[in-house]
C-alpha cells in the first residue's frame, strides 16, 4: 500500500510539471515563472530552497548525535539567510529586472566578471542537487528494496523531466503544494511521536548536560567553529541562482521582500519539527542510531508507525527532497544557458535558448547523479556547495550593491582568490574551517583590488539611480 501511494505521488508531481508546462512561452516563463507568483507562493518556494535531505536526514542526525550547537548551520543558518536576502538583496536585484545573478556581475562589473561567476556557480550546485538524489534514492530503496542504483536512476528521471517540462513554473507550483504536504505530515508525526515519549519530561531527563547549549565554549577555536557553521549557508547561500530565480519570481517587489521574510519565518519553525521527531526516536529507540544516523527517522517510521503515520511522513519527506532538487537542478542549467552558451550565440532565439536551457536541465541531474554515487554523506555535500559560494561570490555581490568603489578588477581578484586559498585550505586541512581562510582571502582581495585599480568609470547599479 505504501508503495501504491509513492508512485501515486511520483505520478502526481510528473502530472503537475506537465500543467506547469502549458505556462511557458519564454525563458523568462521558465526561469522566473514570468515574475507572476502571489505572496504565499513565492514564500513556500523559497521556504522549499533547502528544506530538503539536509534539514530533514542530516541536520536530525547530527542533532540527536551532538546537540543544539550541532545544528548551527541548518537550520539557524538557513533562516539567517533568507532573512538576510529580505533586507538587503531583494529589493535592489528585483529592479534589475535579470534571469541570474551571472547577469548581475555582467551589468554591474564586466563579462569577465560575469562569465567568472557563472563557472564557480554552476559546480556549487552538483553536490547540493547530488545530496537530494542520495535522499530520494535511499527513501525508495528502504520502501521498495530495490537496488540503491536503480532508486537513483527513477527519482532522477522523476525530479528531471518535471523540472525539464514545467521550469520555476513547475517548482513553484510543486514547492507550494508540498510545502502543505511538509507542514500537515512532520506536524502529525511530531504530535505522535511527543505523545508515545510521554510529553518533555522524559525527553529532559534522558538527554546529557550542555544538549540545548545555543553557545559554543568561550575559546579561540570553538568560537570560530561556531560562526563558521553560522555563515556557511547564512551568507553562502545568498549569492545561489535558485534563492535568486525565487525571488525574482515574485509579482513585485514587495512581495519579494516579504516573501523572503515570511519564508525565513516558515523555514525556522518547521525546520523545529524533524528535530523534535529525531530526539523522541532517541529516548525510545536508541538501538537505532547504532546504525546510519541519517536513517533515523525513516527506520522509526517503519518499524514503529502504522500506515497512515507512513504514509505522511514519507509524503512530507519526498515532497521536501523534491522541492529542493528540482529548484537546485533549474538553477545551474539557466546558468549554463544565459550567461555560458548565450554569449557565444548572439543570434539565438529565444525558443532556441529555452531549448538549450531544457537540455542544460539533462546535463546538470546526470553530473549529479553521478557525483551521488561517489558520495553519500548528505551533510557533507551540502555543506561543501554552501562553501563554494561563500568564499568566491559573496563578497563581489556584497560589494557591488553596496560600495560603490568595488571596481571590476576587486571583484575579480576577490572571486578567484578567495576560490584558490579555499580550495589550498581544504586539502591542508586546518584546524581552522577552510572557508574562513577563503572569505577573509576574497574580502582583502575585493578592498585591495578596488582600492589600487578602480573602475576608470563610475559605475551605477539601479540602486544608486
Amino acid at each position: 500500500m505504501l508503495l501504491i501511494f509513492v508512485i501515486l505521488y511520483l505520478s502526481l508531481t510528473l502530472l503537475i510539471g506537465w500543467w506547469a508546462s502549458k505556462q511557458v512561452k519564454s525563458t523568462q516563463d521558465f526561469v522566473i515563472a514570468g515574475r507572476r507568483l502571489p505572496m504565499i507562493v513565492a514564500a513556500s518556494a523559497l521556504f522549499a530552497t533547502w528544506f530538503g535531505s539536509e534539514t530533514v536526514m542530516g541536520a536530525s542526525s547530527e542533532f540527536v548525535s551532538h546537540g543544539l550547537i550541532g545544528v548551527i548551520e541548518d537550520p539557524f543558518g538557513a533562516a539567517l539567510c533568507l532573512f538576510l536576502v529580505g533586507v538587503f538583496f531583494a529589493r535592489p536585484l528585483y529592479r534589475m529586472n535579470i534571469l541570474t545573478f551571472s547577469d548581475y556581475f555582467h551589468i554591474r562589473f564586466s563579462r569577465a566578471a560575469e562569465l567568472t561567476s557563472a563557472i564557480f556557480m554552476i559546480p556549487s550546485y552538483f553536490g547540493w542537487i547530488a545530496a537530494q538524489l542520495v535522499a530520494m534514492s535511499i527513501i525508495l530503496q528502504v520502501i521498495t528494496l530495490i537496488p540503491f542504483h536503480t532508486s537513483l536512476l527513477i527519482c532522477t528521471l522523476v525530479v528531471m523531466l518535471y523540472t525539464y517540462i514545467g521550469g520555476m513554473w513547475a517548482v513553484s507550483i510543486t514547492d507550494f503544494v508540498q510545502t502543505l504536504i511538509i507542514l500537515i505530515g512532520l506536524l502529525y508525526f511530531a504530535i505522535v511521536m511527543l505523545i508515545q515519549v510521554g510529553g518533555w519530561t522524559p525527553i529532559l531527563a534522558q538527554t546529557p548536560p550542555g544538549f540545548f547549549r545555543f553557545l559554543p565554549k568561550a575559546n579561540a577555536m570553538d568560537i570560530t567553529h561556531y560562526i563558521a557553521a553560522w555563515i556557511t549557508i547564512g551568507l553562502g547561500s545568498i549569492p545561489q541562482q535558485d534563492v535568486f530565480q525565487r525571488v525574482m519570481a515574485a509579482k513585485s517587489e514587495k512581495t519579494a521582500i516579504r516573501a523572503a521574510y515570511l519564508s525565513s519565518l516558515m523555514y525556522l519553525c518547521i525546520a523545529f519539527l524533524p528535530l523534535i521527531i529525531a530526539l523522541c526516536g532517541k529516548v525510545l529507540y536508541p538501538e537505532l542510531l547504532r546504525k546510519d544516523p541519517q536513517m533515523l527517522l525513516p527506520q522509526l517510521v517503519l518499524l514503529h508507525g502504522g500506515l497512515a503515520l507512513q504514509i505522511m511522513f514519507f509524503g512530507a519527506l519526498l515532497s521536501a527532497i523534491m522541492s529542493t532538487a528540482s529548484g537546485a537542478i533549474l538553477a545551474p542549467a539557466t546558468i549554463l544557458g544565459e550567461n555560458i552558451i548565450r554569449p557565444q550565440f548572439p543570434k539565438i532565439t529565444d525558443d532556441q535558448l529555452l531549448h538549450v536551457m531544457r537540455l542544460s536541465v539533462v546535463l546538470v541531474a546526470c553530473i549529479s547523479a553521478f557525483l551521488s554515487l561517489l558520495k553519500s554523506n548528505i551533510y557533507e555535500l551540502v555543506g561543501q556547495s554552501s562553501a563554494l559560494s561563500l568564499v568566491s561570490l559573496f563578497v563581489p555581490l556584497t560589494a557591488g550593491l553596496w560600495w560603490k568603489k568595488a571596481s571590476n578588477i576587486g571583484a575579480m581578484a576577490s572571486m578567484i582568490l578567495g576560490m584558490l586559498v579555499w580550495l589550498y585550505c581544504e586539502f591542508q586541512a586546518f584546524e581552522i574551517p577552510s572557508l574562513i581562510y577563503g572569505l577573509s582571502a576574497s574580502i582583502a582581495a575585493m578592498l585591495l583590488g578596488s582600492l589600487v585599480f578602480p573602475d576608470k568609470k563610475p559605475t551605477d547599479t539601479p540602486r544608486l539611480q
